[in-house]
């Protein structure tokens, strides 16, 4: 695992993580958190290396998080395309890595964020703008896919209006930064939601999908009994496995 740093500031770093097999296929991790420091890439340390060790060029991705200087809005998506196309930076730097074959995978908030990321991918190419890092496909875990509902329901204590702002500015940010509302992202999508999750409703991730296939994507939702919130963050977890299956099938 190397520390590999995309921008000057702290937050603007990820964890790289190589396996022993050549040109391997890219996971980029996106940690959880409600969007706020200190919460940061170590969430997914163990992950990493499990996914490492299955065949996976593992891209930990780090940004800046409310309370953080820069993090929020919009800082924090900067962030994230910025991050994503390091990858392209590494592979001219000799890093052999399968760039036609990147898979974003997001915990809760980071859930949201790898959703994000496949949509701001679409309205990229909508707009003529080409990226050479393409996403190919989306794992969401427990995702805060719908950040309007999320606001009503006030889940992490006025978390949505910490990373968007006030009132006055964020209705209009909502239809840019939200995946429900800015579907269909054109790419395969798996979520992960648990049946005992209290942080983030299942419900939510139950009509992102019907509202994502209805829009005409590639879809799945699968639910897991007896799981809660933070399960995705062990490899040793059913969650975890849920997760390796559908990468292993994809790869």
């Amino acid at each position: 695992m190397r520390v590999e740093h995309y921008g000057t500031e702290a937050g603007q770093a990820g964890d790289l993580v190589l396996p022993l097999n050549a040109h391997p296929p890219v996971v980029c991790l996106l940690h959880g958190g409600f969007w706020r420091a200190p919460y940061g890439r170590d969430q997914f340390h163990d992950i990493a290396l499990d996914l490492a060790q299955r065949g996976f060029a593992v891209w930990n991705l780090g940004y800046r998080c409310v309370g953080d200087e820069g993090g929020g809005w919009p800082g924090t998506f900067d962030d994230v395309v910025a991050g994503i196309g390091h990858l392209a930076h590494l592979a001219d730097a000799g890093v052999d890595l399968d760039l036609g074959r990147v898979t974003m995978a997001g915990h809760s908030a980071g859930g949201h964020l790898a959703l994000w990321s496949a949509a701001r991918q679409r309205a990229d190419r909508l707009a003529g703008i080409s990226r050479r890092v393409h996403i190919g496909g989306v794992a969401a875990l427990a995702p805060v896919a719908d950040l309007a509902r999320a606001h009503a329901l006030d889940l992490g204590a006025g978390a949505v209006a910490g990373l968007l702002g006030g009132p006055d500015v964020l209705a209009a940010r909502l239809a840019t930064t939200s995946p429900l509302d800015m579907l269909p992202l054109a790419v395969p999508q798996l979520i992960l939601h648990g049946s005992d999750d209290d942080a983030v409703p299942l419900e939510m991730s139950r009509d992102y999908v019907c509202a994502a296939q209805a829009a005409g994507d590639a879809a799945e939702l699968h639910e897991l009994a007896g799981t809660g919130h933070m399960e995705f963050l062990d490899p040793s977890s059913t969650a975890h496995a849920a997760l390796c299956r559908w990468l292993e099938r994809r790869a």
